[in-house]
Order: C-alpha cells, then sequence, then structure tokens
C-alpha cells in the first residue's frame, strides 16, 4: 500500500519555517533606477577626473616638455620683451612698414572670427572694392595687381602671414621710406618667407611681424 509524503500533504507555509518577503513589485523598478542613476554619477565623476583633470593635466605638462616654446604661446621677444606671438598677427600702419591682412576681429585672439560675407554678398563688395582701391593708391599699382589676402579676411582673423605677392608690391614702398635698396628689403623677404608644410600643405608665405621686426634692425 503507497502511502504519501508528509510533506505533500502540508500547506507550503509549514514546510517553510521561514518564508520569503518578497519586495512588492512596484519597489522592483525603483531599486534598478536608483542603481542606474549611481552607476551613472559614477561614470560622469570618473570621466570628469579622468579626461577633465588627469589628461588635460598630463597633455599640458608633456606639451611644456617636448615643446616648452610653443606651449607658451609661441611668444616673440624683443629686448627682453614680448612683442607678439608667432600665430597671432598684428595690424601695422604707416609707410615704413608691411601691412597684415584685413581682419574682422581687429586682430584680437580672444575675439576670432571672419566675416562670415561670401564674395557675392553686396557689403563684401563694396568693402573689397574700397581696400583695393586704396591699396593700389598707396603701393601705386593697378587694383589689379593688388592680391587678394590684402583686401579680404582672414577665417580666423589673426592670420599672421601674407603670400610673397603680397609681400612684393609692399617692397618699393618700404624701401623708399626707409631709405633702402629694394634688393635688400627683397633678400628680408625672402628670409622671412616659409614654404609649404611637409612641401605639400599650405602655400609659400610671409611671416609679417618678424620681417617687421627683422626691417627695424637694417640701417641705410
Amino acid at each position: 500500500m503507497r502511502t504519501e509524503s508528509t510533506d505533500t500533504l502540508l500547506p507550503s507555509a509549514a514546510r517553510d519555517p521561514q518564508p520569503r518577503h518578497e519586495a512588492p513589485a512596484a519597489a522592483r523598478p525603483a531599486r534598478r533606477e536608483g542603481g542606474l542613476l549611481r552607476a551613472s554619477l559614477g561614470f560622469a565623476a570618473i570621466s570628469l577626473l579622468g579626461f577633465g583633470l588627469a589628461y588635460a593635466a598630463a597633455t599640458a605638462s608633456l606639451g611644456g616638455l617636448l615643446f616648452p616654446g610653443q606651449a607658451a604661446g609661441s611668444l616673440i621677444q624683443r629686448d627682453g620683451r614680448i612683442v607678439g606671438s608667432a600665430w597671432v598677427g598684428q595690424p601695422f600702419a604707416g609707410d615704413t612698414y608691411f601691412h597684415s591682412r584685413p581682419s574682422a576681429a581687429s586682430h584680437d585672439p580672444m575675439a576670432m572670427a571672419g566675416s562670415n560675407q561670401a564674395r557675392s554678398n553686396p557689403d563684401a563688395q563694396q568693402r573689397i572694392a574700397g581696400a583695393t582701391a586704396a591699396v593700389a593708391a598707396r603701393e601705386g599699382v593697378p587694383p589689379e595687381a593688388v592680391p587678394d589676402d590684402l583686401v579680404t579676411q582672414s577665417g580666423s582673423g589673426v592670420d599672421p602671414h601674407i603670400s610673397p605677392a603680397a609681400a612684393e608690391i609692399q617692397v618699393a614702398r618700404v624701401a623708399r621710406t626707409r631709405g633702402l635698396a629694394p634688393e635688400r628689403v627683397r633678400a628680408a623677404v625672402a628670409a622671412h618667407t616659409e614654404a609649404a608644410q611637409f612641401g605639400v600643405l599650405g602655400a609659400p608665405r610671409v611671416h609679417v611681424l618678424q620681417l617687421n621686426l627683422a626691417l627695424d634692425t637694417m640701417r641705410p
């Protein structure tokens, strides 16, 4: 005769002397959300410390160690005084200096900007026409001989370079007002003409600030 186990005849509460108390269904999503929030905050904190502080400090330190001049701003000094940066153009006035490109930001590195005007813009056309006439009159050349970079603004507004053609049309004026032979001025231009990077990136260009500083050391 088969007898059934006593356990099968007892209710579940009697079989389990310490029944488990499960959390209400509404509490489980709240726990999951709390875990996700903690994980998100932790990841954000790690990212902030790792990429915002540690990475920035490491790259700044490495840059200062390997390239101290560039990391400090590529500053140019004359007689112990900082006169500019190799990467920031300056405006020059008067006939004794080579002139830089026009700037929509007044050559202010804190307000770097271009005009954002296309050549088809009427305001841009009027501005370029006026600048072309002024440069042509100043240099004693026909308007069609004026290079574009002397009458158009660079995208950054602080371009320190001009093209060799833009420097060439200024040679006669600078040589005349300084009492120098044009050949000496052209030699100074050539000495401060930078070639295209790696021979293929960009075009030859003349660093205006360094050229004008070199002119100040030349005597008739």
